[in-house]
C-alpha cells in the first residue's frame, strides 16, 4: 500500500510523528530512573505520534495547535513534574519539546501563508512593498 501525500506540509508532520516515537522509546534509550518521567514521555509521546500520523493521513488545522499544546507541554513538564533536574528525562522533554512546538508553529505558518513557499508574489496586495 502507497501512502500519497497531498499536502507539501505533510513532511512536517512526519518529522513530529517520528519525534513522538522518538518519545516512546527514550525511556529505555536513556534508562530513566525517574517513574513518573518513564510515564509522562510514554504518554505525551503516544499522543503525539497519534495525532502527527492522523494528521498525515487525514488533516485538519487542529491537529497543528494539538502538536504546539504538547511541544509547550513537553517544555514545561519537566518543571511542572519536578523531574530530576540534570536527568536524561529532563533533557530529551527539553529537547524534543522545543523542536516540536517549532515544528507545530512552522506547519502552521505555512498552512496560513501558503503563496510563500511557491515565491510568488502575496495575494493581498497591502502586503506588497
Amino acid at each position: 500500500m502507497k501512502l500519497a501525500i497531498k499536502r507539501r506540509e505533510a513532511a512536517v508532520d512526519l518529522y513530529t510523528a517520528i519525534l513522538g516515537a522518538f518519545l516512546c522509546v527514550s525511556p529505555w534509550l536513556f534508562a530513566y530512573r525517574d517513574g513518573l518521567a518513564r510515564e509522562a514521555t510514554l504518554a505525551t509521546g503516544a499522543i503525539l505520534l497519534a495525532v502527527s500520523l492522523l494528521a498525515v493521513i487525514a488533516f485538519r488545522e487542529w491537529e497543528e495547535w494539538i502538536n504546539l499544546a504538547i511541544g509547550l507541554w513537553l517544555l514545561a513538564a519537566p518543571f511542572a513534574l519536578g523531574f530530576p533536574h540534570h536527568a536524561p528525562a529532563m533533557h530529551v522533554a527539553v529537547g524534543i519539546g522545543a523542536a516540536v512546538t517549532f515544528l507545530a508553529l512552522l506547519e502552521l505558518w505555512l498552512i496560513h501563508n501558503p503563496d510563500w513557499a511557491d515565491g510568488t508574489e502575496p495575494r493581498d496586495q497591502s502586503l506588497r512593498r
